[in-house]
């Protein structure tokens, strides 16, 4: 595994797939959500104890651009990177690659997901800075090694 992006390995099953038989692609956005989780679950647990007393994470925008079908028993690699970390909200972008049995990889698709930070009761919820746990966990992650900015020194 890489050091500068965060990996969900995925198999695809069926149950990923539309009756024509190549994925349905509502899965590659579920695959993002599934992805950002685990990451939270190995790389910054400290954040999911956080969720649970008054963090929120919001999903702002989603999209997906598709290059190529997978179909059931695919092997895909989603791969997370931060592309950008400001004071209350940051940014993945997500590259699904195929990788073949002989090692080879062929790029899909590639999504974005932006999320704000907040906190506060579900009716009056606020902007909030992001967890210093969290920025931290998303260093490695920081996409083509660059040095994100909008952070407070």
């Amino acid at each position: 595994m890489s050091e500068d992006y965060f990996e969900y390995q995925h198999t695809v099953g069926f149950e990923d797939t539309n009756l024509v038989g190549n994925v349905y692609y509502v899965n590659y956005l579920r695959w993002q959500g599934r992805c950002r989780e685990l990451f939270l679950k190995r790389k910054a647990p400290e954040v999911l104890a956080d969720i649970q007393d008054d963090l929120k994470l919001f999903t702002l925008k989603v999209d997906c651009e598709f290059f190529a079908e997978i179909t059931a028993f695919d092997e895909l690699s989603i791969r997370m990177r931060l592309s950008e970390l400001g004071q209350t909200q940051l940014e993945f972008t997500f590259d699904y690659v195929k990788v073949a049995g002989d090692g080879g990889e062929t790029l899909v698709a590639r999504g974005r997901q932006r999320i704000a930070c907040m906190r506060g009761p579900n009716t009056a919820t606020v902007p909030s800075l992001i967890p210093e746990a969290l920025a931290r966990a998303l260093e490695p992650y920081a996409a083509n090694g660059r040095q994100l900015t909008g952070r407070p020194a």
